[in-house]
């Protein structure tokens, strides 16, 4: 009887967790819908294999940025110069392997640590010297735009070897190919075995931590919900796999990608310093006050986009085959949107990594949906800009309904 009502407490009905956690539900339940209505209102050209790739290929630096972004954010800043720095690290990649003749395998590593200087830069000025990164990393948009048109001297620079291109246009090979059952269908057989253990590896996890949280007495999820979500989940997943194995498998971009949203995942849910971020994010002086040291957290924030912000800038550069100036323009505004709409909070303190990829997924599927559609920027700029603003009032209205 005893273990009963513990099993009570901890399993809510349906309704009650979805009201509890109505916010990360209802943005993949937003994400899902864009998704199927874009499908129908381009005919079935948004779920193509060749679209499908060309959206992981068109989207996959906002998502990278979007990591570091959130870090930010949640810490209670914010930057403005992610647009800037791509763009200017972009343009060092295209003279050190271009003008140079640098190898590729001393330009990335390079470029990455020249992005965390430019991230330390400006970190030390909000974290030491108190200045708001508001207007830091304003300055620094400006500043780093017009080093870029510098450096470049207003012209692109290209094109570049082709195994610096093949970091944001290869694919990963097919190392099953032998074992291709359909292979006049499917052209990487690979790819799809890796959705398919994933799929298996997602619900072997999460069945471990419900038996764990049964232990400890903790809240779980309604079992007859957790099991209609992963064969939700499981379904669009091997769907999407197979549709990228019937044309070229996985982007080398889509691993990138991918390996630092489960590394960041585990950083902001498992790790000290992940922890001390949210708690510097919600009361910097309490935060202070129980030995954290804030300054330094800041500071590596700002590094940390840094790096990532000059990994972009070498996926763009390689996916177009050239550098130009004008590289990254906006790109800040589509970052930063992406954290709100994925419930990232003003204040800072609150954010999830998911929640930030899936509001990228979600501003990367309108852009597309709206580009095949034949939508100018005039309206797509609109109808982002509504999406955001719906997006944040609907995290003011939950908070002040709280």
């Amino acid at each position: 009887m005893v273990a009963e009502t513990s099993a009570q407490k901890t399993t809510p009905s349906i309704g009650e967790y979805l009201k509890n956690n109505i916010r990360e539900y209802g943005l993949l339940v937003a994400l899902v819908v864009i998704m199927l209505f874009f499908q129908y209102l381009t005919d079935g050209v948004l779920f193509r294999p060749v679209n499908l790739t060309n959206l992981i290929l068109q989207n996959s630096f906002i998502v990278i940025m979007a990591l570091g972004m959130l870090l930010i954010i949640v810490a209670g800043h914010i930057d403005l110069s992610v647009g800037s720095i791509v763009a200017f690290t972009g343009g060092l990649s295209a003279i050190m392997l271009v003008k140079w003749g640098i190898h590729y395998s001393i330009v990335v590593p390079l470029c990455l640590i020249l992005g965390g200087l430019v991230g330390a830069a400006q970190g030390y000025w909000v974290a030491y010297q108190k200045i708001p990164a508001f207007i830091v990393t304003l300055a620094g948009m400006l500043v780093f735009r017009g080093l870029t048109y510098l450096i470049l001297q207003n012209r692109p620079i290209g094109p570049f070897p082709k195994d610096f291109q093949s970091l944001s246009t290869g694919f990963v090979p097919d190392f099953l190919y032998f074992l291709n059952p359909l292979p006049g269908t499917i052209t990487n057989f690979f790819s799809l075995v890796v959705v398919v253990a994933l799929v298996a590896l997602a619900i072997y996890y999460g069945l471990r931590d419900r038996r764990t949280n049964e232990r400890h007495g903790t809240e779980n999820e309604p079992f007859a919900f957790f099991a209609g979500q992963m064969a939700i989940i499981a379904a669009v997943a091997i769907f999407l796999g197979f549709q990228l194995s019937t044309y070229k498998g996985f982007p080398n971009v889509l691993v990138v990608m991918a390996l630092l949203i489960a590394l960041y995942t585990f950083v902001t849910t498992r790790s000290t310093i992940g922890r001390r971020i949210y708690a510097m994010g919600g009361n910097e002086k309490a935060a202070k006050l129980s030995g954290i040291n804030t300054e330094r957290l800041t500071f590596y924030t700002f590094v940390n986009m840094g790096v990532l912000a000059a990994l972009a800038g070498m996926i763009i550069a390689a996916r177009l085959n050239s550098a130009t100036p004008k590289a990254g323009v906006g790109f800040e505004l589509d970052v930063i949107a992406a954290c709100f709409i994925g419930g990232a909070s003003a204040s800072g303190g609150v954010g999830k990594i998911t929640g930030a990829v899936i509001g990228a997924l979600i501003m990367g599927v309108m852009n597309n949906g709206m580009s095949i559609m034949g939508l100018g920027i005039d309206y797509q700029q609109l109808v982002k800009g509504l999406v955001l603003l719906a997006a944040v009032f609907f995290d003011v209205y939950n908070k002040n309904k709280g």
